[in-house]
């Protein structure tokens, strides 16, 4: 399945292009013919690959001008500077690349190496074409995650060292087709991604670029090596399993070669890949709005259009958009450069909800690699587009329209710009405990499987049944913190015992949700909660018996705030995903509805306890128990599902 994301953005992206354009006639300075068959081999793959310059990162002589990792950095700073960001703000970086300069370590650490680059977690994705996805997956996750900020992704190719007259002498400058072949096809160029949270791009005038989800198969178990470097052209031994290099050399386990016969079967599996993509409701309905297709010749063009069209998934050709032709093909860095050119270019006319899908189809041993962003509207309650991500459900076998909920449009429970300004300052600091809070909860497994419409009537049940005993004690901790309150709280604890009596029957709603799901323990007491609805239940009760527990208004806003903010966006996936009647949501549909007042309430209590703190300790209290009781809910979110904790 894809990997869904709900807050990653493009902040920038950056290409390096080494030297001037090198156009078709000027190849031979670089990579020269081997013998006479050479030309006549090279005028007919140009003929059919379209490319009409490409650069390279060495010089007539051969030597480097730029290594792989340089390449890399200048791509890197380029996007950097486009979100006027420096190194010291990157907390993680990807490589994608068929290969650094040196065989070990990973290309990621040489390149933060190459730019003396601070501390940050590095990860290093060796492959061909789709390697970059893999890279940009990664740095996305993190971003997803919360465990970075921003991340990096950089994709950077070199093969113009491979393809030097010189480094065919041990052969007697003779080789096969197939390494012929990619001596004419491929160049030198280097692709940045920053990622990050909701920014504008400059080259938009406002718009921003949403990662919807990205998608990566390999079908290595069912093809054989199609492009490869390090075997013998058999494929039957390794460059490592020669005496030295030289004889590997001679033997031409170090040439680059693909087998040209397998390609088309590359673009039917892709394609195929596309296809279940769609079916399973991951592509819009209405079509793609921009196409970044990476071919690595305009000969396949026509391939993949027939391919879309029997699929009946066209995309019109007006849609597409490729710089093939002027920048060649630079393998894993290809995405990368086109979707830098792109917005160059093209910006200007994107327009919001409009799609842009990436296809990356990696010919090493077949991977198939996809990427599709939507554009926005860089405003703060942009609105989703509804309907772009239609599901098709298998109860049903109808469209469902809902869009997918995003974290960004989940307010505070208070928003602090409202509220009496003696309180401003406590529901500012509330209000970011809960930004965290909440972003965290929306990419537990729990959630995650929600939103991508996979949770199953049994997750839900599982739920519910940690859930009940839960909610149970909530008017137990509420009346045992009320009894603690003494001298000048005794309206305060009335107001508490007003809360708690509204919500003591909650739980028995929340058992016959349950019993209409399928569950069957009748006998509420024999349910259990999960260890994180322990660990809340524990410390909760353990406040309350404190004297005085004025920080019990901190738990009340995150839990209250969970169900009037958090619970009424789950509840329309709820009913779209699972077949099942809809009184078996009662209990989250009335704390929708109701956690408003109840909150309103919480307010008025809040102001009491300011009022009443002739000490000054109740506001630092009430944030000190809203961040234990976020860690703690959130926990209790964790263990839901049987195998997200290990």
């Amino acid at each position: 399945m894809p990997v869904a994301y709900s807050n990653v953005y493009l902040q920038s992206a950056g290409m390096f292009l080494p030297g001037a354009p090198v156009d078709n006639a000027g190849m031979d300075a670089f990579v020269a013919p081997l013998n006479r068959i050479s030309e006549r081999i090279k005028r007919r793959i140009l003929a059919e690959n379209g490319i009409q310059t490409r650069h390279y990162a060495i010089d007539g002589e051969g030597h480097t001008v730029f290594s792989n990792a340089q390449m890399a950095a200048s791509a890197i700073q380029a996007a950097l500077d486009g979100a006027g960001k420096t190194l010291a703000d990157i907390g993680f970086l990807s490589s994608g690349s068929s290969g650094g300069d040196a065989l070990m370590p990973g290309f990621a650490s040489m390149i933060q190496g190459e730019m003396a680059a601070p501390p940050m977690e590095t990860l290093s994705v060796h492959g061909v074409c789709a390697a970059s996805v893999g890279a940009m997956q990664a740095a996305a996750m993190a971003v997803e995650s919360g465990a970075h900020r921003l991340a990096l992704s950089v994709a950077s190719e070199m093969p113009s060292r491979l393809f030097k007259r010189s480094r065919f002498a041990a052969q007697g400058y003779d080789t096969d087709f197939d390494a012929h072949f990619l001596r004419w096809m491929l160049s030198d160029g280097a692709g940045a991604l920053l990622l990050g949270g909701p920014r504008a791009l400059p080259q938009t005038g406002g718009l921003r670029l949403k990662l919807r989800w990205t998608h990566m198969r390999s079908f290595a178990g069912d093809y054989p090596v199609c492009m490869q470097l390090g075997m013998t052209p058999d494929r039957s031994k390794s460059h490592l399993d020669f005496p030295a290099w030289s004889d590997a050399e001679a033997a031409g386990a170090l040439a680059l070669r693909q087998d040209i016969r397998l390609l088309p079967h590359l673009f039917d599996v892709c394609i195929h890949e596309y296809a279940d993509l769609a079916h399973k409701g991951w592509v819009p309905g209405r079509g793609i709005d921009h196409f970044l297709c990476h071919y690595s010749s305009e000969r396949f063009i026509p391939v993949v259009d027939d391919l879309l069209n029997k699929a009946q998934l066209a995309i019109p050709r007006e849609r597409w958009w490729s710089n093939l032709a002027w920048r060649g093909n630079t393998g894993a860095a290809s995405i990368f450069i086109m979707l830098s050119e792109f917005l160059e270019k093209e910006g200007t006319r994107l327009k919001a909800g409009d799609t842009v899908l990436c296809f990356i189809p990696e010919s090493g041993r077949f991977t198939a690699g996809y990427m599709l962003w939507e554009v926005e509207l860089d405003t703060p309650d942009a609105p989703e587009r509804q309907a772009v991500f239609p599901h098709k459900t298998e109860a049903t076998g109808t469209i469902a329209g809902d869009a997918l909920p995003d974290v960004s449009t989940i307010a505070p429970p208070h928003d602090p710009a409202t509220a009496p300004s003696a309180l401003a300052p406590l529901l500012t600091e509330l209000a970011s405990i809960w930004q965290d809070y909440r972003s965290r909860v929306w990419r537990t497994p729990l959630l995650q499987r929600i939103r991508t419409r996979q949770l199953q009537t049994a997750d839900y049940v599982r739920w519910m049944s940690h859930w009940i005993p839960q909610v149970r004690e909530g008017s137990l901790w509420m009346r045992e913190g009320a009894a603690s309150l003494t001298g000048d709280h005794a309206a305060l604890a009335a107001l508490i015992d007003l809360h708690a009596s509204d919500e003591q029957n909650d739980f028995k709603i929340l058992h016959s949700d349950y019993l209409k799901a399928g569950g069957t323990e009748t006998d509420i007491s024999r349910l259990r909660r999960n260890p994180g609805g322990e660990a809340l239940n524990a410390y909760l009760h353990g406040l309350a018996a404190s004297p005085n527990p004025i920080g019990l208004l901190g738990a009340i806003y995150i839990i209250e705030g969970t169900g009037q903010r958090i619970v009424p966006s789950l509840l329309p996936l709820l009913r779209a995903a699972l077949p099942l009647p809809p009184d078996a949501f009662r209990f989250l549909e009335y704390h929708g509805a109701n956690d408003e007042n109840h909150l309103e309430r919480w307010l008025l209590a809040v102001q009491m306890a300011l009022e009443l703190d002739s000490e000054g300790t109740a506001q630092q209290a009430i944030l000190q128990t809203a961040r234990n009781t976020a860690a703690l809910y959130l926990m209790q979110f964790q263990h839901v599902l049987p195998d997200a904790m290990h």
